[in-house]
């Protein structure tokens, strides 16, 4: 059995547009809250290096995790980040007490 999906949220702001803010969403395997931190900010910091080299964004690591791309002019608040296990939005779970509401 592999390692649980994680899902890191990083508060990010706009240095062009103050009080323009937003989430960036990093998911993948981990097998601790700290790991998935560290693997979702490695995954970026390879982005951005790659982005400001002018050379392409590297795909999903062996790990599984990635960055599909980077978007300059926001900044990421990595103290603020936090991590906890991912659960699908698509997932007939999301709708709790109503799910049986739906009939299939």
């Amino acid at each position: 059995m592999g390692l649980p999906y994680f899902e890191v949220d990083v508060p990010i702001t706009s240095t062009a547009q103050p009080g323009l803010s937003g989430v960036h969403v990093f998911t993948g395997p981990a097998d601790s809250s700290s790991a998935a931190l560290r693997n979702a900010r490695e995954a970026y910091d390879a982005a951005r290096a790659a982005q400001e080299a002018g050379l392409e964004i590297p795909g999903t690591r062996p790990d599984g995790w990635g960055a599909r791309g980077y978007r300059p002019g926001w900044e990421p608040n990595w103290i603020a980040a936090t991590a906890g296990p991912w659960h699908s939005p698509y997932s007939w779970t999301q709708f709790g007490a109503f799910a049986a509401d739906f009939e299939l």
